[in-house]
């Protein structure tokens, strides 16, 4: 008896260390889909547990969600290994001087309660696409200045976009993601998380219901094989 309770102790630890337990904060490009749950989901196909909250609301900046408070105190209850951070396309200099300034805010709180901060990069929308340059290079930018972690979605969308006869990562409104969009982001933050593992093992009927098509699915995996 006292064999297999030192047993599911072990188990029990070895769990919670291998464990990821990230807060999402952001706007409706995060919550759009239900980008963490997929984020979820994609790490039970890969025996990886993955918990993850989200405070996300529609149209918010970095700097509405502090002065509200409540990212804050969720990162002062010391629950997360990770906070990723988005707010709108940015690519213009006020939004690049609120990515950097306010979320240097959250890099310090951060570091306070040993979380660390990593940033969601987004995308512009369709009217706006030759902006696209600008916005990766902002989030780049404030990224190294607050020595946080990048998720390069914007990369990978960029990438994808231009090839042809594939299921678009925009959503009918050309701004917010489609559900190919939503995985895409799920996708590279699993890919940055787990590096060693082999996204090729994804099978498409594992995520049919995001992926849609199996030609646009496998070019989304091709996609994310380019650094």
């Amino acid at each position: 008896m006292r064999s297999i309770l030192s047993l599911l102790l072990i188990l029990f630890i070895s769990i919670n260390i291998h464990s990821q337990k990230i807060l999402f904060v952001g706007n409706s490009l995060t919550y759009a889909n239900g980008t963490p749950l997929i984020l979820e989901e994609i790490g039970i196909l890969f025996n990886k547990e993955i918990n993850t909250k989200m405070i996300c609301k529609p149209n918010y900046a970095i700097i509405d969600h502090l002065d509200e408070g409540i990212v804050q105190q969720e990162i002062a209850s010391k629950k997360y290994d990770w906070v990723i951070v988005q707010q709108g396309p940015s690519s213009q200099e006020l939004g690049k001087k609120m990515l950097i300034e306010d979320a240097e805010k959250l890099a310090k709180l951060c570091a306070k309660y040993n979380t660390k901060l990593g940033y969601l990069m987004v995308w512009p929308a369709k009217r706006h696409y030759y902006t696209f340059d600008k916005v990766m290079a902002n989030y780049t930018e404030a990224a190294t200045k607050n020595k946080a972690f990048l998720f390069p979605v914007g990369k990978y969308w960029k990438q994808y976009e231009k090839l042809p006869n594939k299921i678009s990562l925009y959503s009918n409104d050309a701004f917010h993601p489609s559900k190919i969009g939503s995985l895409l982001t799920a996708l590279t933050i699993f890919k940055e998380l787990y590096p060693k593992e082999n996204l090729q093992k994804l099978l498409f009927k594992d995520v049919s219901f995001w992926a849609e098509h199996l030609k646009s699915y496998q070019l989304l995996l091709q996609t994310l094989e380019i650094d």
